[in-house]
C-alpha cells in the first residue's frame, strides 16, 4: 500500500523502521494522534512544517481505501 512512494515511507535506517512522511523524520502515527485529540490538519502542519498537505492527503485517501477493502 504505502510501500515506498513519495509520501510515505519506512527503512530501518529512518527511525528504526517506523513508517514517516518522506524525506522527514515525522512518523504516520503521529497524524492520526493529532486527529485522535481533536487536532485539525492544518495544527499538525503547523507543527511539522516538513511534512506537506500532499503527503498527508495521500496517507488519509490509502488509509481510507486500505480499510474499505478490507471491509468489502
Amino acid at each position: 500500500m504505502f510501500r515506498d512512494s513519495k509520501f510515505i515511507s519506512k527503512s530501518s535506517d529512518v527511525m528504526g523502521g517506523t513508517t514517516v512522511f518522506t524525506n522527514t523524520r515525522v512518523p504516520v502515527q503521529t497524524l492520526l494522534d493529532y486527529l485522535k485529540a481533536g487536532e485539525s490538519i492544518d495544527d499538525f502542519l503547523d507543527g511539522f512544517p516538513t511534512v506537506t498537505r500532499e503527503q498527508v492527503i495521500y496517507f488519509l485517501e490509502e488509509l481510507g481505501r486500505s480499510l474499505l477493502s478490507v471491509a468489502a
